[in-house]
């Protein structure tokens, strides 16, 4: 049961919480600081049970341990997460449908055998997507690494297309306001 004192609290700590994170106006950008600042902790106080004199957190955002999938991995882990559920529900289906005697539980252990390659399929797809985005990106620092001969590639590519600009600015600096050398 809340009372007036504990609502009053609870939006001063609110109020508190929105001052620490500095959401009090836009920042220098005009944007409100939504794509240059990180995430905030916030913090909101709730009274704690009467008589203890204490406060408690209602949320404190830690810091993420692991570091994000790349998004083509991800992609997939998501795909084969939802194929394999569905594998799920299919098999249970079959297996009930089996218990009750229907004419569905033929047909339904079928598509589930069929479902169970496809979530292989999905797990497989998985990892090898992992495997292609890590070698391809860099993540492998093994002197063989495909992904390093690529960047040497694009570096030595860069550096001939930058070459062959500074050479055709030159020409046509030296050529410019003159129709002809004779």
């Amino acid at each position: 049961m809340n009372t007036k004192s504990d609502t009053e609290t609870a939006t001063k700590a609110g109020k508190k919480a929105q001052a620490r994170a500095g959401h009090g106006g836009a920042d220098r950008n005009g944007d409100g600081g939504a794509a240059t600042r990180a995430p905030a902790e916030v913090e909101v106080e709730l009274p704690a049970p009467r008589g203890t004199g204490l406060s408690r957190r209602l949320w404190v955002e830690e810091p993420a341990i692991r570091r994000r999938m790349p998004d083509p991995v991800r992609t997939a882990a998501v795909r084969a997460v939802i194929i394999a559920s569905l594998t799920l529900m299919q098999a249970m289906v079959a297996f009930f449908s089996t218990l009750a005697g229907s004419w569905l539980a033929f047909p339904m252990v079928l598509s589930s055998v069929a479902s169970t390659v496809v979530a292989t399929w999905g797990v497989l797809d998985v990892w090898v997507t992992r495997q292609v985005w890590n070698q391809r990106n860099g993540v492998v620092s093994v002197p063989s690494s495909t992904a390093r001969q690529l960047r040497r590639e694009r570096r030595r590519a860069r550096r001939t297309a930058r070459a062959a600009e500074r050479d055709g600015a030159r020409i046509r600096r030296r050529g410019a306001g003159r129709l002809s050398e004779a």
